[in-house]
Formats: structure tokens, C-alpha cells, sequence
């Protein structure tokens, strides 16, 4: 008997599994085709350098940016519901142009703000192989399980012919996240009486004004941090022809994301407590900019900037339940809610890490040596 039951288990869970699987595709039919598509169409263009330059520029704009709106625009989509969707668009489309055009100017044709520069990342690919272009299509696939994933990882590793420079990436990525975390649980346990009782009633017209700087402020040092990570499929150096191609598909691709509201990757700032009011949203960008202000002064090395968004937000969300509850029982309660969206987010950035190591490993030969010395 308790074998037949073992085994209607098993049944059970299998015929949950299948369905899930028949369900998902189902309502992701489109997506699906998307991605055969673009897959096939990867597959095909690989021998054609320049025309494969161009594609995965493409592919890694939008997805990167859909990704990485969460830690940018995600709080300002969030308390702008009710605004209209292209004047959001035009405010940020238009920092990021004169962004783009600063470092392209300054930098002599580059859009990095030098972080391509450092060793490992300076060389333009002077060919492709298929994984190289399937990596942004594997972060799209990623955003679409709403799983914040790290651009800089899973676009970057993949060009990386050195493993000291993936090293390097990782232990700045990591570091990021610690600080982020704990600078959070400080700053908010600190002001989370005074926000409790300031953030009440009607929100003053001048919070609006402050949250659209803010928010045009931490978008431009984003930009200045993680351009490398699309810009890494491009020539170092763009002419004028190449740079009006690489700015205006970005602007126009900002677009749909504005019109789509962030897209199911929003969801990781929605399901976080009170980021909808402009008030806190307004507090947490600040924050962020300062952190990346930080790491931007810091080094020309690139980083994780998702690792520093997501430590941020699990330090906000433990400091707000520790500083909240007075009674023990509440204060578990919602320090355990906490602890599950903070390993949640870093668990589904951590599989994005793995999955740019592995590809990383795969393509280039210069990194599977330096492993396989350092290990042997």
C-alpha cells in the first residue's frame, strides 16, 4: 500500500508539473515564437560580424534595460502610475541622450564612460560566436520570469577574455550588495518613525519635484555604470552614423517599456512595502545614487549594479520590519516576509551569475586556462 501511494504521489506531482509546463506554454504561445525567432535568426547572422554587431546590440538594449529598470525607473514607474506614460518617457529618454552624448563626446567616441576599458574588456569582438548573441536572449527569457537578473554578468562575462577580470566584477558586484544592504538597515531603522508619521495625508506637490530629479539623477549614473553592458557588442569607438543608430534605438526601445509600465519585471518593486508612495520612492533612489555615485568614483572596474539595487532593497525591507512592530509576534512576522523577498531576489540574481560563468567558461578559451591553472 505504501508503494501504491508513493507512486500516486508521484503521479500527482508529475501530472502538476506537465500541466504547468502545457499551461505556461499556452499562455506564453507568442513570446515562444519570439524567441524561435530570434534564436534562429542568431544562429544564422553569427558569421556576419558587423550585421551580428548590430543584432546583439539589439537584443542586449532592450533586454538589458528591461531587466535593469526595476533598480532605475522601477520606483519612478511605480509612484507615476497615474501620470501619462510618454511625458515619463520623454524626461528619461532625453537624460539618457544627453548621457550618452556626454561620455560620447568627452570619451572620444566611447559610450562607456570608459568601463570597457579595463583589461579583459578592451578588445571590440572581432567576431561572434552563437552563445555570444543567445546571452541576451537568455536574459530576456530571464525578465520574463520576473527574475532580477545582473546584466553585467550575463552580458559582460561573455566577452571577457580574461578570468581576473570576471573576478574582479564579482568581488565589486559583491561588496556592492553588502554595503547596500547594511547602509539600508541603518539609514531606514533611523528613519523609519519619522517617515511612519511624515509620509501620512496628501503628498506635497514638492515631492513630486524632488522624486523626478532624483530618480533623472540615479538614471544617468546607472547609464554611466551599466552603458558597458550593451555597448560591449559595439566597436569601442563609435562614429557619428553608429552612435545616432546606438542612441536613437535605445530612446525609441524606452518607449514600449514606459508604455508597458515596466512589464512583468516591475512586479520585484511593486511587491516591496510603500515604494508606490513618491515619498519613499523618492528616499530610496537618493540612496541608490549615492551608492553608485560611490562605486562610479570608486573604480573604472564595471559592476552588478542589480547586486546594489536588491541588497538595498532587502535592507530597507528588515530595517521597516524591525523598526515597525512593536509586538514580537508581528515583528517575526514580518521580519520572516523580509527574509524571503531579500533571498528570493538574491537566489534568482545568483542563478544569473552561475549562468554567465558557465557561458563565460564555454566561449572563451582564455578563461577556461586561467581556471584550469588556478585550479590545477
Amino acid at each position: 500500500m505504501a508503494k501504491l501511494k508513493d507512486q500516486n504521489i508521484n503521479q500527482d506531482a508529475l501530472s502538476k508539473a506537465a500541466y504547468s509546463l502545457f499551461d505556461f506554454t499556452k499562455k506564453e504561445k507568442s513570446f515562444l515564437i519570439v524567441l524561435c525567432i530570434l534564436v534562429s535568426i542568431a544562429g544564422f547572422i553569427t558569421q556576419y560580424t558587423y550585421a551580428a554587431m548590430w543584432f546583439g546590440f539589439s537584443l542586449a538594449a532592450y533586454s538589458a534595460i528591461g531587466n535593469d529598470s526595476i533598480q532605475t525607473i522601477g520606483t519612478f514607474i511605480a509612484s507615476n502610475q497615474r501620470r501619462k506614460w510618454y511625458w515619463l518617457w520623454f524626461f528619461m529618454g532625453g537624460i539618457f541622450v544627453a548621457t550618452a552624448i556626454y561620455s560620447w563626446v568627452t570619451y572620444g567616441g566611447d559610450v562607456s564612460y570608459q568601463r570597457l576599458y579595463v583589461k579583459g574588456l578592451d578588445k571590440a569582438p572581432e567576431k561572434f560566436v552563437f552563445l555570444q548573441l543567445a546571452s541576451p536572449i537568455v536574459l530576456m527569457v530571464m525578465t520574463r520570469l520576473r527574475m532580477p537578473v545582473s546584466t553585467t554578468f550575463l552580458l559582460l562575462n561573455v566577452f571577457t577574455y580574461k578570468a581576473g577580470t570576471i573576478a574582479g566584477v564579482v568581488q565589486k558586484s559583491l561588496i556592492g550588495y553588502l554595503l547596500a544592504f547594511v547602509i539600508a538597515i541603518v539609514v531606514w531603522f533611523v528613519l523609519e518613525k519619522f517617515v511612519t508619521s511624515y509620509l501620512k495625508g496628501k503628498t506635497k506637490n514638492y515631492w513630486y519635484v524632488l522624486q523626478w530629479i532624483t530618480s533623472g539623477t540615479l538614471w544617468s549614473l546607472w547609464l554611466m555604470q551599466d552603458a558597458a553592458n550593451i555597448a560591449v557588442f559595439l566597436p569601442r569607438v563609435l562614429n557619428i552614423y553608429e552612435f545616432v543608430a546606438y542612441a536613437g534605438f535605445i530612446f525609441f526601445g524606452m518607449g514600449f517599456l514606459f508604455y508597458f509600465k515596466g512589464d512583468r519585471i516591475q512586479g520585484i518593486v511593486n511587491e516591496k512595502t510603500q515604494v508606490t508612495d513618491v515619498r519613499a520612492a523618492t528616499i530610496v533612489d537618493f540612496v541608490y545614487c549615492i551608492l553608485l555615485f560611490y562605486f562610479k568614483m570608486h573604480s573604472k572596474m564595471p559592476m552588478s549594479t542589480t547586486w546594489v539595487f536588491i541588497g538595498l532593497l532587502g535592507g530597507r525591507e528588515i530595517a521597516i520590519a524591525l523598526a515597525k512592530s512593536k509586538k514580537l509576534k508581528k515583528r517575526k512576522a514580518r521580519l520572516v516576509r523580509a527574509y524571503l523577498l531579500a533571498r528570493n531576489d538574491v537566489f534568482k540574481a545568483a542563478i544569473g551569475l552561475i549562468v554567465s560563468l558557465i557561458l563565460a567558461l564555454i566561449i572563451n578559451e582564455g578563461v577556461r586556462e586561467e581556471v584550469f591553472n588556478l585550479i590545477f
